[in-house]
């Protein structure tokens, strides 16, 4: 009867084990693809900065759909009034074309869910630390040449509705306010 007893308990200790082995198993593959993902994030973007890494991840942004970062400032302005219109949406469209994002894969798809609701608004930070870190890289001279460039497309962005008729403002107070703020993120 002892020898019974020591099987089952070796049993149980045997099958205890092995759940709990098979769980820090799956945590350590968890934690293998995260670390992976991010290595691949930075990679593709030159970003070391963990946290800025990891609100891109918690925004599901790859980094085969990175490209459409730089489309972020766009929409955001194009959305600060509440609504898109097709003006905006044919200047994001352009904007996507010029920036080579296809019309298929992860920066497409980003970008078509984007365009149908508004993006969330943590988007708006975590664009904020994606240019911080992409501008620390750079001298004085590109960062302003870049500056210069993306306010520009965006300020032809939020003016693409034109107002009522294209008389009029063309730029709505909510626009402005966005555009203060994107170029708030440059330190400028």
């Amino acid at each position: 009867m002892s020898e019974s007893l020591d099987q089952s308990r070796r049993a149980l200790e045997e099958a205890f084990f092995a759940e709990h082995n098979e769980k820090l198993r799956q945590r350590l593959i968890e934690a293998d693809r995260l670390n992976s993902r991010k290595a691949a994030l930075s990679a593709a973007s030159g970003i070391t900065d963990e946290a800025v890494l990891a609100r891109i991840m918690a925004l599901d942004i790859g980094p085969e759909a990175l490209a459409a970062l730089s489309l972020v400032p766009l929409l955001l302005v194009a959305w600060a009034d509440g609504a898109l219109d097709e003006g905006e949406r044919g200047a994001i469209l352009k904007a996507a074309e010029e920036a080579k994002i296809g019309r298929a894969g992860p920066a497409h798809e980003l970008l078509a869910g984007w365009l149908q609701r508004p993006p969330p608004a943590a988007l708006f930070e975590t664009w904020s630390g994606y240019i911080r870190a992409v501008t620390a890289r750079l001298d004085g001279p590109q960062r302003d040449e870049l500056r210069t460039h993306l306010l520009g497309t965006v300020r032809a962005v939020a003016e693409a509705s034109g107002g009522f008729l294209g008389l009029g403002w063309k730029v709505s107070s909510a626009e402005a306010a966005m555009l203060a703020r994107l170029e708030a993120a440059f330190g400028g």
